[in-house]
């Protein structure tokens, strides 16, 4: 469905598609930050994939200096937890890109990317927790950051169903 469209169905339902930075707007000077704003955005994806291709290259090297460590091509638990690590921050690098690239190509705000991509890097932390030097209280509240995390991303997605369905 393209954009026309999409705008025309907002308009025939009454409601307004978000629409940040636009390049349309009425007044001159707001136009040109929007462009400059907009210029800014698209340098941070250029940012974003530096970091992702030095983060690909990070997990090259942890996999390598781990596996020449002596015991050599053996690979302890931290081992596998250090490369998880590495590969998982990458993968955040990734989503954080998608968002930006989804905030600049569209005309919507992405939440549950946005939630989805919070999950990710709390589940990142989960996975690389030390729990013999974590307290129960820190435990706690990761757990209370899941929870939410998980709840909104639910409502969101079980909100935008209502919406495509066209009950609301």
């Amino acid at each position: 469905m393209g954009q026309e469209e999409l705008e025309q169905e907002a308009q025939d339902r009454g409601t307004k598609i978000h629409q940040e930075l636009s390049t349309d707007h009425h007044d001159p000077l707001i136009r040109s930050l929007h462009l400059i704003i907009r210029a800014c955005i698209k340098f941070l994806a250029i940012l974003m994939v530096l970091v992702i291709i030095w983060g690909v290259a990070d997990v090259c090297y942890v996999l390598y200096t781990r596996l020449v460590t002596p015991p050599v091509m053996l690979l302890n638990v931290s081992d596998i937890f250090a490369i998880f690590a590495a590969f998982m921050v990458v993968l955040i690098a990734i989503e954080i890109f998608i968002n930006i690239r989804l905030y600049l190509g569209s005309n919507t705000l992405p939440i549950k990317l946005v939630i989805g991509t919070a999950l990710m890097a709390i589940a990142r932390k989960v996975i690389v927790l030390d729990l013999a030097n974590t307290t129960p209280i820190y435990v706690f509240a990761i757990a209370a950051v899941v929870l939410a995390l998980g709840v909104a991303y639910w409502l969101v997605g079980k909100t935008s169903r209502i919406f495509e369905d066209g009950k609301v």
